[in-house]
């Protein structure tokens, strides 16, 4: 064959070893192992020796290699020592950047595997969902409106198929595809009719395909080297950090270069003064932010995943804490999605039996027993009728053999219906139509006793006012007899002259634990909007129990919004609380419109027709069990559960995420401060030695630095988090009140180390040994006091006390390994020598513990201040609370 596309349908199948039942489970593993995944093959990373050298380009660490050795080599290669030490630290500090990087590569390696796509394949001839990684050629897949195909294939049996291939071919409307004969092999791929592209997205109707290629085989395959992947990339958060990490890496680099030569010009030497520089440039440039940034939000994706939140963007995580308002589809997500169907309405003249019949033949649910009891496997309200039917003595089993299907006409969320033809025993067709009852009975000429009147109308319409108003969702059905089959299937056509035949009020009960959802919503100053297809007194009802439509709160149409200009749109969209019998179209002006008010708008969607929307949005949510594969791919996060209450979850997580990215750079930063202040004083006041050697800065960095930081980005949600109205998401990083917190306790820190370093220097170093002792006692200060300052970052406002000393076990492990490291410097004979300290007696033993705690009781004093200085919230806001 020159194509898949080129053969008949039985010599394809032949090919590549598949029957029309699909293969078996034996069969796919195999082949699993012969042809590999299905999936484009990635560039391999590169090795240990290569990461480590990568690491060893930053220009700061060139320069401290350079300074070890000229040291080794001014000193004649008799003080090697330091030398080897600042290599050893050097090469450990790579080792630890090497590792976060690897921990982050392992979070997003997991969420590429929490939201890998997945694929409906005929094993052992029983539908089953496999993740799209496990296809194999010879399977058999099943494709509706949404999916995503999985890999190449040949069509074997359609409906309306139609697929967007713009991503392949350039062609901007969907293509039209058959189950046609063999084409010409020169066929170019755009006119393939009877394929189906891997990456391709199917836009309309349903069909059968066989996979002939996968992985790397697939047309997709074969242009892999043009992809790219949208998880990569900076966040917006990640490249502010990489500015203002430059930034203060220049001012840093200034304070030392002054340093350096004010210790020149009081005479100090040269070499000894450089290696201090460029040792506490490195110490105290904050070259890891970044980084720290990136395992953070990774960590974050990895709790937001526990909650049932697959975040797909790294972005969307940091937009989270800024959402101010949640447009929300109502059914399974603020209800449970567990359809029974309450009231059966007749239309004067209609068998009950007549209308069951329609509900349970117009379906693509399927009918199933379970411990004698009737179930349905599919859609929701679909199997809800199928069931009713059942529980009536309407069998749908035993109905289509009685009225096989011979075509079909998809629901579609534009035209509100689906419609089936079936044949009938006694000869010619059926068509049954089940949807919307009011676009329905606009198509309808008849009831069952004769041509349909206007007052037949208004009773029908009050009929489903009345069922809308007791928060039923409506299904109208109906039936038109055929003579003949129409080659051409129209939904204009086929979908007139109906006879009306009934209502289906159908109940979905709201989740129960979203009312306490919209209630935290309310409180967190985010406004919670329902948006759905349904009638305006079915979503006006639920939306009143859930408390979602208070007093004064408007609720618009569809067909209001048609004639309401955009303009009016946004100036009154803060009054509307529900949007009713609305379309996907609708969605991308309600997101316009809360977007022009200044909003962070997170949206919800499952349909092919609402990824415009989801891209639209600031968050756009698609829902992981309903949703479309166009949807999921649209959406920056997928809710697994479809519920509500999971968006809201995710809110306050992404609020938690943001302040933990704060207090890390908090920590870092501070404690920075502390260490180029202690320094620079230093060197301003003249002390013949300084505080710090080279090698103590840069043992500094490795103890205090990365541990902490980390153990900060895994601090749980703050109580009251989502007591304060959403951050605004233009606001910088370094406000004011954040600043000033930043420079006080930096020179704080630095403060208790000049203490320490003046007290041994003066009192307590025995004679003859002050410098030694006063050294000593620097570097213990400053670094203990730097890991008991990690407790009080966790909270900006709240006391340590309060939260709880030990809620956070990653820090308390942080502290440990930090307080084990330190300790083992200060005690351990061998090490005394290598980090120039010497032991300390009990007074300077006291005396260094005492400063290095200072830092607990100075911030609970200014916590409590703040505290007190903190305005009062008004009435509104108390009563809100």
């Amino acid at each position: 064959m020159d194509g898949w596309h080129s053969g008949s349908i039985s010599q394809v199948m032949e090919e590549v070893g598949g029957r029309p039942q699909g293969l078996s489970q034996r069969e796919a593993a195999q082949r699993l192992e012969k042809y590999g995944p299905n999936q484009l093959a990635r560039p391999e990373p590169p090795g240990l020796l290569i990461r480590i050298l990568a690491q060893l380009k930053d220009p700061m660490i060139l320069v401290l290699l350079a300074a070890a050795g000229l040291s080794l080599a001014a000193s004649g290669g008799e003080d090697w020592l330091d030398g080897a030490i600042i290599l050893v630290i050097v090469v450990v500090n790579s080792i630890i950047s090497i590792t976060q990087e690897d921990h982050a590569q392992q979070a997003l390696e997991e969420l590429r595997r929490m939201s890998s796509p997945t694929a409906l394949a005929l094993r052992d001839g029983v539908p089953l969902r496999v993740s799209a990684a496990a296809l194999v050629p010879g399977d058999v897949i099943l494709l509706e409106a949404g999916d995503q195909v999985p890999a190449d294939a040949r069509i074997l049996e359609c409906s309306r198929l139609q697929a967007d291939e713009s991503a392949m071919t350039g062609e901007s409307v969907p293509v039209e595809k058959e189950a046609r004969d063999p084409l010409p092999p020169d066929t170019p791929l755009g006119d393939q009719v009877n394929m189906l592209i891997s990456g391709t997205l199917i836009t309309a109707g349903r069909g059968t395909a066989l996979v002939v290629a996968t992985g790397m085989d697939t047309q997709m395959g074969h242009i892999a080297g043009l992809l790219l992947d949208s998880g990569e990339g900076d966040t917006p958060l990640q490249r502010r950090m990489a500015e203002i990490s430059r930034s203060l890496s220049f001012l840093c680099l200034g304070v030392c270069a002054v340093m350096f030569g004010v210790g020149l010009f009081q005479g100090k030497g040269m070499l000894d003064m450089f290696l201090t520089a460029v040792s506490l440039a490195v110490a105290a440039i904050p070259e890891g932010l970044p980084a720290i940034v990136t395992i953070v939000l990774a960590l974050g994706i990895q709790r937001l995943a526990a909650r049932n939140a697959i975040v797909k963007k790294l972005p969307a995580v940091e937009t989270l804490g800024c959402a101010g308002v949640i447009c929300s589809d109502k059914t399974g997500t603020l209800t449970q999605n567990r359809m029974t169907v309450q009231q059966v309405w007749l239309t004067p003249g209609a068998r009950r039996r007549d209308a069951m019949l329609a509900g349970c033949l117009c379906s693509d649910a399927r009918l199933d027993w379970k411990a004698g009891a009737p179930t349905a496997s599919g859609d929701p309200t679909e199997g809800a009728l199928v069931v009713a039917a059942a529980r009536d003595g309407v069998n749908q089993d035993r109905e289509l053999e009685r009225w096989p299907r011979q075509a079909d006409l998809p629901f579609d969320s534009g035209r509100k219906l689906m419609t089936t033809i079936h044949g009938r025993e006694e000869g010619g067709w059926t068509a049954f139509v089940k949807g919307a009852p009011d676009v329905l009975l606009d198509r309808c000429t008849a009831t069952p006793r004769g041509p349909m009147t206007s007052a037949d109308r208004a009773r029908i319409a009050a009929a489903n006012e009345e069922m809308a108003g007791r928060a039923l969702r409506v299904i109208g059905v109906a039936r038109r007899e055929l003579k003949a089959l129409p080659r051409q299937l129209e939904p204009g056509e086929m979908e007139q002259g109906l006879t009306f035949l009934g209502l289906f009020g159908l109940m979905d009960p709201p989740r129960p634990e979203v009312k306490a959802a919209v209630a935290k919503c309310h409180m967190a100053g985010v406004r919670p909007v329902m948006i759905t297809g349904d009638h305006r007194a079915t979503a006006l009802a639920v939306a009143r129990e859930l408390d979602i439509a208070r007093p004064g709160d408007w609720t618009v149409t569809g067909a209001e919004l048609d004639f309401m200009p955009q303009e009016i749109l946004e100036g009154d969209i803060e009054r509307f609380a529900v949007f009713a019998r609305v379309s996907p179209e609708h969605k991308m002006r309600i997101v316009q419109a809360w977007q022009k008010r200044g909003k962070v708008v997170a949206m919800t969607g499952d349909g092919v027709n609402d990824a415009p929307a989801l891209k639209a949005a600031d968050i756009g949510c698609a829902m992981g069990r309903t949703g479309t594969d166009v949807a999921k791919g649209a959406a920056d996060m997928i809710l697994t559960d479809d519920d509500f209450s999971t968006i809201v979850s995710a809110i306050e997580e992404g609020r938690g995420i943001y302040a933990n990215i704060r207090k890390a750079i908090h920590y870092l930063l501070s404690c920075n401060i502390g260490e180029i202040f202690t320094i620079f004083a230093a060197t301003l006041l003249g002390f013949e030695q300084m505080p710090l050697v080279p090698v103590q800065l840069l043992w500094l960095n490795l103890v205090t630095d990365s541990l902490p930081a980390l153990a900060l980005g895994v601090e749980p949600v703050e109580e009251g988090a989502m007591e304060e109205p959403p951050r605004d998401a233009s606001a910088g990083l370094f406000d004011r009140k954040f600043s000033f917190r930043l420079a006080w306790q930096g020179l704080m820190v630095g403060g208790l180390t000049l203490a320490a370093y003046f007290l041994g220097l003066r009192w307590l170093g025995a004679p003859g040994m002050e410098g030694a002792a006063a050294n000593t006692m620097a570097f213990a200060t400053l670094t203990l006091c730097q890991l008991f300052h990690a407790f009080n970052v966790r909270s900006e406002d709240r006391s340590l006390f309060a939260q709880g000393v030990l809620s956070n076990p990653a820090m308390d492990r942080a502290f440990l390994a930090g307080l084990a490291m330190q300790l083992s410097v200060l005690l351990v004979p061998p090490l005394q020598g290598v980090f120039s300290v010497s032991p300390m007696t009990p007074a300077q033993w006291s005396t260094v513990l005492a400063l290095a705690m200072a830092p607990i009781p100075i911030c609970e004093w200014a916590k409590s201040a703040s505290r007190r200085q903190a305005p009062l919230p008004s009435r509104e806001e108390a009563a809100l609370k």
